[in-house]
């Protein structure tokens, strides 16, 4: 079995919690560190509380082998999230020359700006995370990546990375295939499906409609060779249940 490369999402912030704020940015993050062979295998909403985040980016940087955050890095006092990674590393923070520039290019009264200038701050050791919009940049520290909540950023931070920086593995596929059968129809047959086929998630989704209720199978591995013979085991076990099988789902 190929090594899998897991990845953490730490969600950061109040206002999601209470529900004012949806995040977006679980979705996006996952698919794009899919295509760089890192497994999302876990995501966490959290609080601005900074033991909270200290405790779980200590955590999770040891449990996983990355860990990545959104929100609280920006201009206002309840954005701790620069000063906690601090704290989980035990390194102090330092004002990064080239975030500084970044932020100084945008002229704003001096009240304004040295409220801007606190994102500039970043744990002595650390590196810059390119922001494509041309504001203020994420940084990493060691296997912690930080970026900006807000999704559009997030997203052009998240560009900049790339497998020299990422060390992933091998990406996962997916199959899915559909039949208008109950999940109790095929469970147990299903179950023996996985059985012989451990390093590869099968899964089943089922569905309710004005037009009925059925079940949607989703196989995810790296090997599409293997998904593909699953896929063709599993349109076998539809047809010998009286169902018809349809790629790529209903």
């Amino acid at each position: 079995m190929a090594e899998t490369v897991t990845g953490c999402m730490l969600i950061i912030g109040n206002e999601i919690l209470s529900g004012r704020t949806q995040d977006t940015n679980l979705k996006h993050l996952a698919i794009e560190l899919n295509e760089l062979g890192v497994r999302m295998t876990e995501a966490r909403v959290i609080p601005d509380i900074e033991e909270v985040i200290v405790a779980a980016v200590n955590e999770c940087r040891a449990k996983f082998d990355y860990v990545f955050t959104t929100g609280g890095i920006g201009p206002t006092h309840d954005d701790i999230t620069a000063d906690c990674i601090a704290a989980a590393f035990g390194v102090r923070l330092i004002m990064d020359p080239t975030a500084e520039a970044i932020i100084r290019r945008r002229e704003a009264p001096p009240d304004v700006m040295e409220a801007r200038l606190r994102m500039a701050r970043v744990p002595e050791g650390s590196t810059l995370i390119d922001n494509g919009t041309g504001g203020p940049p994420g940084f990493q520290m060691e296997n912690v990546f930080v970026m900006a909540g807000v999704p559009m950023v997030m997203q052009a931070m998240v560009a900049s990375l790339d497998a020299k920086r990422i060390r992933g593995g091998k990406p996962v596929r997916s199959r899915t295939i559909g039949a208008h059968l109950g999940e109790g129809q095929i469970a147990a047959l299903l179950r023996g499906v996985q059985d012989n086929h451990p390093d590869v998630d099968v899964g089943s989704y089922p569905f309710y409609r004005d037009t009925g209720y059925g079940t949607n199978l989703v196989v995810r591995g790296t090997d599409e060779a293997e998904l593909d013979a699953i896929v063709e085991e599993l349109r076998s076990i539809i047809v010998d249940l009286g169902g018809n099988p349809t790629d790529g789902g209903l």
